[in-house]
Parts: C-alpha cells; structure tokens; sequence
C-alpha cells in the first residue's frame, strides 16, 4: 500500500499506483478522476462550479469543470499520459439543502454533474462510473492499482465503484 495523496477543495493533484488519492466533504462538488490503466497514473480534481465563465477575477482552474479538467489533462499529458488512454470517474454533486425551487443557483450540484459530463465528452473521455446526486455528502478515494473509487459517505454502507 503506498501513500495517500490529498486534494483540496478547488484543488487538483495526480498520483500514480501503488498510490492512492482522496478528497474530503464532497457536497454539491464534484470529485472528477481521470485515469490510464496502463501507467496506472490518475488525476483527481474537485471542482465547485460548473463554469469558469460565469465568473470575473478568477484565479484558480481548478474551482470549475471546464478549465479544472482542462489542466489535469495538461499535468497528465506532462506525465506521458495521452487523452485517448483516459478513462473517467466521479462522484459528488449533492443536493445539500431541501430547496423547492427551480432556481439555478441553488441546483450547484446538478449542473456540476452535467458540466463534467460535458467537458468529459468534448474530450472524448469515457465515464466508466458515477455516485452523484442525492443530499448527502461524500468523501472518496481512487486506488489506481485497481482503477476503483470508494465512496464513503456517513451512515451509508461503503461504496465502489
């Protein structure tokens, strides 16, 4: 068993087997995770938003779906990583408070989810597997070794995936 790399919220790291990598207090974020089976190299990134452009004077990718999973291809590209070997992962995108409303701002979680699902696509990256939704907050960790992510959730049975 190797170490355990940590990822902050709005935060992004890469770790390669026999180590693993966690993030903690998933809510309506998303923990999105990239992996090569082969090298058995993967990125993890916890985006927030789902939009960079929304927001003026941002200075950190990692915070949206569309540039958080932008720089993670580029930190892999780096570890000789290519896009077309990259298989992905996530879980997250709660719905923390019970809101009757169609109010947008307040589905942060939802639009998370469907934002990554959409940079995944314009990527060509595969989803494999996700854990999104609900009103339950997450914390996960992907071992690389054996491509699976486990979703531990307080008073929830463990789950992989």
């Amino acid at each position: 068993m190797g170490n355990m790399v940590k990822v902050g919220m709005a935060d992004m790291n890469i770790c390669k087997a026999p180590d693993a990598i966690t993030t903690l207090g998933l809510g309506s974020c998303i923990g999105v995770v990239l992996y090569d089976i082969r090298t058995k190299i993967c990125g993890m990134v916890h985006v927030m938003l789902p939009d960079s452009t929304a927001i003026k004077m941002n200075d950190n990718p990692a915070k949206f779906a569309d540039t958080g999973i932008r720089d993670m291809l580029k930190m892999l590209e780096k570890q000789g990583v290519p896009k077309s070997a990259l298989k992905a992962k996530m879980a997250g995108g709660a719905q923390m408070f019970a809101v009757k409303s169609d109010n947008d701002m307040l589905r942060v979680g939802q639009r998370n989810a469907e934002a990554v699902r959409k940079v995944l696509q314009g990527y060509g990256i595969k989803l494999m597997a996700e854990d999104c939704g609900a009103n339950y907050g997450r914390t996960i960790e992907f071992y690389p070794e054996t491509q699976e992510l486990y979703i531990k959730s307080i008073g929830k049975e463990l789950k992989i995936i």
